[in-house]
């Protein structure tokens, strides 16, 4: 049966216990040396002396060889039968006990663990019951019970600790897990933050210059045609901005000064011709983050009016409350129904999608009121922080 290797109790726990055991066997071998000594004749002492001595060299022995994590088998079983029979020869050394009891409980695992505790609680039981000359059965029965005792609760201790060792390994794992799942929630996050990128600013930007371009080659040539192309020009310079800022930083243009209405205003227009602009309110600089769900959501309510409203008109109003800021965007256009809204697919369907998740994102509120025939308003609502208010 080999040594323990891994220890059931905590590393910090076995030290102190180690040290405590050692000091303890070192100070009572030395006492129960001198009162074997005084009580004995010099012929007596001698080879009781050397057994002593012995001991207190295999107990060195293992000690460090357990501290050095070393092989120690043989010499703790060396150990325990040379105290065996030291114990019975002179059982003024019977209180050295405890020490080697707690050293074979550390030093074993398993039954044989449980064979040297037994060899050495009944090695000093004998011991004990030989000093009161055979007729005292409670120093035969007190050392027994004593082991029995001790060896229960040392294996209270080793089962709590390994318990805690459980717990702390299903934590770890937990942990783990959570960590990992948090990855893949920020790369699906970031996924779906570049996506929504992508189809504010190249997406829609290319569509409308299709749009732009497709009227002016059925104008073509009238003079018509030839503010079309400037237009879908114009949109297509601005959709390289806006490309070359998502790749590098996925900020779009004019994003981080100016006024907030002139640069929602502004981007209204980049697919409208024209716009009325409202703000209610008193305005102040809003978080950066909302700004940019702000720009966004105009942006993409802008094209979808430009690509499907056919509207007459369209508004924008920006509204500063004291705990947050409003954006509606109007058109009277064919307007829809929007619980009839197709799922996302190649040709489209992400706008709306992406303005909500957006809005929601930010602990905002987002919402769509439309009905065939009757125009469409596009309502967010975001919170804005304490320190953000004047």
């Amino acid at each position: 049966m080999p040594a323990r290797s891994n220890h059931s109790v905590s590393h910090p726990m076995r030290e102190r216990i180690g040290t405590a055991v050692h000091l303890s066997f070192a100070v009572l071998m030395v006492a129960s040396g001198v009162r074997y000594v005084l009580r004995h004749s010099p012929a007596d002492n001698v080879w009781t002396i050397a057994l002593a001595a012995a001991v207190c060299v295999l107990y060195a022995v293992v000690a460090i060889l357990a501290k050095r994590r070393q092989p120690w088998l043989w010499w703790m079983i060396a150990l325990v039968l040379s105290w065996a029979v030291l114990v019975i020869a002179a059982p003024s050394f019977a209180w050295c006990s405890f020490a080697l009891f707690f050293l074979s409980r550390v030093a074993f695992s398993g039954w044989i663990a449980y064979l040297a505790g037994g060899v050495t609680a009944l090695a000093t039981a004998v011991g004990l019951f030989r000093l009161s000359g055979d007729t005292d059965v409670a120093m035969l029965l007190g050392p027994i019970a004593a082991g029995v005792l001790l060896t229960m609760v040392y294996d209270r201790i080793e089962h709590d600790a390994a318990l805690q060792r459980q717990l702390h390994a299903e934590v770890s794992q937990a942990q783990q897990r959570l960590a990992a799942s948090e990855r893949e929630a920020g790369i699906a996050a970031e996924r779906e933050r570049v996506s929504r990128e992508i189809h504010d600013t190249v997406t829609q930007g290319l569509a409308s210059s299709l749009l732009l371009l497709e009227a002016a080659q059925r104008s073509w040539p009238e003079s018509g045609a030839k503010t079309e192309i400037q237009k879908a020009g114009t949109l297509l310079r601005q959709n390289l901005a806006d490309t070359r800022s998502l790749v590098h930083e996925l900020s779009a243009a004019g994003l981080e000064g100016g006024p907030l209405p002139e640069a929602l205003e502004q981007a209204a227009l980049q697919y409208l011709d024209s716009v009325r602009f409202h703000v209610t309110g008193v305005p102040r600089p809003v978080p950066a983050d909302v700004r940019h769900a702000l720009m966004r959501v105009t942006q993409s309510a802008a094209a979808n009016i430009k690509r499907h409203a056919h509207a007459g008109h369209a508004s924008v109003t920006l509204g500063f409350l004291p705990g947050g800021v409003t954006l509606d965007v109007f058109d009277d256009g064919r307007g829809f129904d929007p619980a009839a809204i197709p799922p996302p697919s190649k040709q489209g369907g992400y706008g709306l999608r992406a303005m909500r998740q957006r809005v929601e994102q930010l602990g905002g509120v987002f919402s769509v009121e439309s009905s065939p025939g009757e125009g469409t308003v596009v309502a967010a609502q975001l919170p804005v922080p304490p320190e953000e208010n004047p």
